[in-house]
């Protein structure tokens, strides 16, 4: 068990180890974001609900999408919600190829989700299977299973891509 001495001493032999955010990089964000919220409000006069599915993803996209929650980024300030359940969802994001063992489980997600259904995918590998296509484990992109309504493009796209990507899709 670490003492508050060991704490206190391992913070002054250490340093600040965190960086300043770039005040263009914050700038960016910020104009995207409000731009993102504006037409979630118009759109829908609530939040942008949205499940995400990992249907065999190699888990560069997921951690994108872990990033767009993060201080940095925080999509849920600008209204993007990301929800637990398919039934709570306006979209349902899905990251990695379609493996033989998800396909399943994908058509029950989207079966779950309310009409209108809207499936966006993200990543290279849910477009068309990326590195893993040909693979005796995969069916494909989520193209071969649902119908995809809007790609984010990227290996692996970075959050302000996402962004960006979702304000393109709700304009």
């Amino acid at each position: 068990m670490t003492s508050l001495g060991d704490l206190i001493k391992n913070r002054f032999c250490r340093g600040v180890v965190t960086q300043p955010i770039a005040a263009e990089k914050n700038a960016e964000v910020e104009i995207l974001g409000l731009e993102l919220k504006a037409a979630i409000k118009l759109s829908f006069k609530r939040s942008f609900n949205v499940r995400q599915v990992d249907t065999g993803d190699c888990g560069a996209c997921l951690s994108e999408i872990i990033a767009c929650n993060n201080p940095i980024y925080d999509l849920q300030r600008f209204g993007v919600n990301f929800v637990a359940s398919p039934r709570h969802a306006d979209a349902l994001l899905v990251t990695g190829p379609v493996t033989k063992n998800m396909e399943l489980a994908l058509k029950k997600t989207y079966d779950a989700m309310p009409e209108p259904k809207l499936v966006i995918t993200l990543g290279e590998c849910a477009k068309n299977g990326g590195i893993f296509g040909g693979s005796h484990a995969v069916v494909g992109g989520v193209e071969k299973v649902l119908p995809v309504a809007y790609h984010i493009p990227g290996c692996p796209p970075k959050p302000v891509e996402i962004i960006r990507a979702l304000l393109a899709l709700l304009v």
